[in-house]
């Protein structure tokens, strides 16, 4: 599966164009899931020219290199495709719906092949129930 990541808010905490902190597990996950699970994965980030080096140096550096950056093959001139975005059959970012979740919760969805989030039972989190509103109650929803 490819697999199209972020750099920023995703990897590392969002402080662009600095390197924020690093985010816990992301390396660690998306290391597993390129050497143990088989994935290609891409990165796929706002970032450009020494920005982006950066980015690749960093995650280099901790031993994750990437299948492709920012593009859908290693040969591939961002200048000759119509727009930015990759192909890819998952992408993960810090702006999706919903946010970005636990890595280790990323690694399990992907891993299992469940693209779904898992129930908040599985993975110890506290649901949160919702409040009636005044109609559900009055109907008595």
């Amino acid at each position: 599966m490819v697999i199209a990541v972020d750099f920023d808010g995703t990897i590392v905490t969002h402080e662009y164009p600095k390197i924020g902190k690093p985010i816990p597990f992301a390396i660690e996950a998306l290391k597993r899931l390129q050497q143990e699970d088989h994935h290609q994965l891409i990165l796929w980030s706002v970032r450009e020219g020494h920005l982006l080096d950066e980015a690749v140096e960093y995650c280099a550096k901790r031993g994750l290199e990437f299948y492709a950056v920012n593009t859908n093959y290693p040969e591939e001139k961002p200048e000759e495709r119509p727009n930015r975005k990759v192909t890819a059959d998952i992408y993960i970012d810090d702006r999706n719906l919903g946010g970005l979740p636990d890595w280790g919760i990323i690694y399990q969805m992907i891993h299992s092949g469940n693209g779904n989030r898992p129930a908040p039972e599985a993975y110890d989190m506290p649901r949160k129930r919702k409040k009636k509103s005044w109609w559900q109650k009055l109907f008595g929803l």
